[in-house]
């Protein structure tokens, strides 16, 4: 049983001043809690995948990346799986938060669980707010520890606001252009799969071609240009999008050769 009620997981998503959302996979069979947890990530402003069984999350935790995996298994007979695929979902993770959430579990379940690859173990009764903020600390953690060695991403998002943000310039979105540049920035100056966009910005849908997207797309790279002219969505051929961004030295040498292209005629 969940500890908590939807006016306050809303109220939580939208204060919480270090809330970040997250891609989750969540992977349960499908009964009231699991629907009921399904629900708060979403009121959370996090972008879902759901998985009904452990051997099919553990093959989509393998073809996709995700920053949490949530495994629910409340019937007690069935926790020893759990601790099998546990340490298969930790191999193909690729360093994403392993959260476990039992029914009624004693000590010695919970140890075997945390011992198995999970990250953190709830048990019967939990409350989703101490759940929530524990994984976004693990995925905070996780994700300083990975960018170490890596160049600052040049944009960022701001959810609260829900906006794009570069110094002070800030652009406004809808939540799906969010979920859209949230993707294309978790890569950036990368391409992104066509199938993976998709499956991040409209997670509640199952029907989705590239019919969906294209329109999108090209109402975000009309506002960039307005906003933020250095800011590109690049198509990839046959393969999908890439967020880029030309370098102010780029920038000034395109106008200079405008101005002298204008002078000379």
């Amino acid at each position: 049983m969940l500890v908590t009620d939807t006016r306050l997981i809303r109220a939580n998503s939208i204060f919480q001043r270090d809330h970040h959302p997250m891609r989750i996979l969540f992977v349960s069979p499908h009964h009231r809690e699991s629907a009921w947890l399904c629900k708060a990530f979403r009121e959370s402003a996090h972008s879902l995948r759901c998985s009904n069984t452990l051997r099919e999350g553990i093959l989509t935790a393998s073809k996709e990346s995700f920053d949490a995996i949530v495994l629910m298994i409340v019937d007690p007979s069935s926790y020893s799986e759990v601790t099998t695929a546990l340490p298969q979902f930790e191999s193909t993770a690729d360093g994403a938060v392993i959260v476990a959430v039992l029914g009624s579990a004693r000590s010695s379940d919970r140890i075997a669980t945390l011992r198995a690859g999970a990250d953190a173990c709830f048990t019967h009764p939990y409350s989703y707010i101490e759940m929530h903020e524990r994984m976004q600390v693990l995925h905070r953690t996780a994700t300083d520890r990975n960018r170490r060695d890596q160049l600052p991403t040049p944009l960022r998002l701001d959810p609260q606001t829900r906006e794009l943000v570069d110094g002070k310039r800030r652009l406004p979105l809808t939540k799906r252009e969010y979920l859209v540049l949230e993707c294309l920035l978790r890569q950036f100056d990368a391409p992104v799969r066509h199938d993976e966009l998709l499956r991040y910005a409209w997670p509640e849908k199952e029907d989705i071609d590239l019919t969906t997207v294209s329109p999108l797309i090209w109402r975000l790279r009309r506002r960039l240009k307005e906003h933020l002219p250095d800011v590109n969505i690049a198509t990839v051929s046959c393969y999908g999008y890439q967020l880029t961004r030309t370098p102010i030295c780029v920038q000034a040498s395109v106008q200079d050769l405008r101005s002298q292209f204008t002078v000379s005629t």
